[in-house]
């Protein structure tokens, strides 16, 4: 095993078919590309957010160099998201994406969260 490569917190494969998002160690969620809505990347103070929602699930990441990322996925080439803890980010190199936080949560359907009004 190489101890000199440097850990990622993410990954691409051309042949994906669902991201796989670790939400705790041990702990993993697949999303089907099929399901996918839309992302967003936005840069807040000293870092950036990047919200990609699906038809179940909304997944929001908080790190640095979060475009690639936001390509990868773009693509439909993002096949693994993970966070790495603080004291990794000195080992990458500089532009590599660094995830800091993960957040995911379920999305409720629209139609069960309004009342139905009668006519």
């Amino acid at each position: 095993m190489n101890t000199n490569k440097p850990p990622e917190c993410w990954a691409s494969d051309a042949n994906a078919r669902a991201l796989r998002v670790e939400t705790a160690p041990g702990s993993a969620l697949l999303l089907p590309f099929d399901q996918f809505v839309f992302a967003e990347c936005h840069t807040e103070e000293k870092e950036q957010r990047l919200r990609l929602v699906f038809a179940t699930h909304e997944v929001v990441v908080r790190g640095h160099s979060l475009r690639r990322i936001e390509t990868a996925m773009q693509r439909m080439e993002l096949s693994h998201l993970a966070c790495l803890p603080g004291s990794y980010r000195s080992l990458l190199a500089d532009g590599q994406p660094f995830v800091r936080e993960i957040a995911v949560q379920e999305v409720k359907e629209a139609a069960s969260a309004q009342e139905v009004s009668p006519n």
